[in-house]
């Protein structure tokens, strides 16, 4: 708190206030801090190793660029790939050579490769029973005029099955009865499912389609069956690529299968962990199985896996290296947006203020004028002529979001413009620019300081939202834009979602307490009661 003493009591009185919200000071201080950190991003995330002692010579990768010929004497004048070079069999049979990397060894344009990856070495095999599915066309009386794949549940051969009565074969649940009788009717109905009997005691879940009247009633309705069989038949075996059970023991259903069928389900799992197998069908007690040999195999974008705690995006580049990465970007973006839009907006609005009159007439109609230009129109336009690039965008966000700020400084500038200090420096024959800079400024600083958090917070909004739609920063730039629209393409992709949404939303959420608290530090209202 002894810093507090240079400076001006009312300006000290604002900062206790300020420090005074918690919220707030701890806000500032967590983004500053994530911020000056983030300017050192490559010491702490980079596919380069900070350190590296090779064939007796000592390396700073991190610091400086050393191509392939360099380091290896021979090869192309290219970037080293260091994560090859620890692979090499030069680098492990010497066991004087070391590599220190970051925290995150990855970059974030670094493409991780599939080998790369730790997974799970084992395949699942799945057994479940492989349920029959039969349908009937009946007649107003009951009689199949059709079947198809439906003998099964008639204990007919398939075909033969034509010409049976099925009410005097299967008790039919009431809906189903019912809702038979509606279509035959002609009258509109929902689908329906319920379990039948046969006369035998078999069962079978039968269902029909949901129905719309027609112009005529119809001559007959299609019933379908399903074979009904407890989930609790599916039977899952993991296994090692050494074809033995995960857990060391088989399932009590490997007994029941025959040797062939055993030999077929170990083979197609031997080929499964070298690529993707078909399903085959097996069978027991009479009864068919069918066999799914899985395993998972990475596609890009993949799930958070050892090494890789927020996933992978769709290029095969580690998120959080990329989150880390469009932090800096996002927030020296707005810093920069914010100081020029503040700086322009400033001048202008100060100079409208100051001199007034005709001069803020016309300069208001200008600003008006201006303000009706469609912003993503000009941006896709630029863009589109010099190239997608983080100048270009700075550039062309800047002269639009200077607008606003101005309208405060010229409101401030036309109340201080008649004070009397201001008329003494008048008197003096101060210059213009001397008066506005020197003695109005200090005295109007209130829009700048108050809207600053809050413009920053938008400006990283905006960059993101910029990103998202695809007129943002150049690829491959980290942004969080961008791993949103990720998102957008892969929904399934949790990760893609969560972790920028999350990384937008706590950095938008400080700034906006910064902005609370500083508004609350300058407003007047809690220094100027009468006590």
């Amino acid at each position: 708190m002894k810093l507090l003493n240079c400076f001006h009591p009312i300006t000290r009185r604002r900062l206790r206030r300020f420090f005074q919200i918690r919220r707030a000071s701890w806000s500032f201080a967590i983004l500053s801090a994530a911020f000056i950190v983030s300017l050192g991003t490559e010491l702490f995330c980079n596919q380069n190793p900070l350190f590296l002692r090779f064939e007796g010579k000592i390396y700073f990768p991190v610091f400086r660029f050393y191509s392939e010929r360099h380091l290896l004497g021979e090869g192309p004048d290219t970037r080293m790939d260091y994560k090859a070079l620890l692979r090499a069999d030069r680098f492990k049979n010497n066991g004087k050579n070391y590599a220190l990397w970051p925290i995150v060894p990855f970059g974030p344009t670094e493409i991780v490769r599939p080998e790369q990856i730790e997974l799970p070495d084992e395949a699942l095999v799945r057994i479940e029973p492989d349920l029959r599915i039969g349908n009937v066309n009946l007649s107003p009386g009951g009689i199949v005029t059709r079947g198809t794949s439906a003998g099964y549940f008639f204990g007919l051969p398939d075909g033969e099955e034509e010409g049976a009565s099925l009410f005097e074969q299967w008790v039919l649940p009431e809906p189903v009865r019912q809702g038979i009788e509606q279509r035959f009717r002609n009258e509109s109905a929902p689908g329906v499912v319920g379990t039948a009997q046969r006369r035998d005691g078999f069962q079978a879940e039968a269902s029909l389609p949901p129905f719309n009247v027609r112009a005529a009633a119809p001559k007959t309705v299609r019933v379908t069956f399903r074979e009904e069989m407890p989930r609790s038949a599916e039977v899952r075996v993991a296994l090692s690529r050494s074809l033995e059970p995960s857990d060391g023991s088989w399932p009590a259903f490997w007994a029941k299968l025959s040797d062939a069928d055993r030999a077929a389900i170990l083979d197609s799992a031997a080929r499964r962990f070298e690529r993707i197998v078909d399903p085959i069908t097996v069978s027991v007690d009479g009864k068919p199985y069918r066999v799914r040999v899985e395993r998972e195999d990475v596609r890009y974008p993949f799930r958070p896996v050892k090494g890789h705690p927020l996933g992978i995006d769709s290029a095969g580049r580690d998120v959080l290296a990329r989150l880390i990465y469009g932090f800096r970007t996002a927030m020296s973006f707005g810093l920069l947006l914010v100081l020029a839009s503040l700086t322009v907006g400033t001048l202008i609005g100060a100079a409208q203020g100051y001199y007034g009159g005709r001069f803020d007439l016309l300069g208001q109609r200008v600003i008006e004028i201006w303000d009706a230009l469609p912003f993503l129109y000009i941006l896709i336009l630029m863009g589109s002529v010099y190239g997608r690039s983080f100048v270009l965008l700075l550039v062309c966000y800047a002269l639009f979001n200077w607008i606003g700020i101005s309208y405060y400084m010229r409101a401030e500038f036309l109340r201080l413009r008649h004070w009397a200090f201001v008329e003494a420096g008048r008197a003096q024959g101060l210059p213009a620019h001397l008066i506005m800079f020197r003695h109005i400024l200090p005295n109007a600083l209130v829009p700048l300081v108050t809207f600053f958090p809050f413009s920053l917070v938008s400006a990283i909004g905006v960059l993101a939202a910029l990103d998202f739609l695809g007129f943002g920063l150049p690829p491959p730039t980290p942004s969080w834009g961008e791993l949103l629209a990720q998102a957008q393409e892969y929904p399934w992709a949790w990760w893609l979602t969560l972790y920028p949404s999350l990384a937008l939303f706590v950095v938008m959420l400080f700034g906006v307490f910064i902005g609370e608290g500083v508004r609350e530090a300058f407003d007047p209202k809690p220094f100027s009661r009468i006590e």
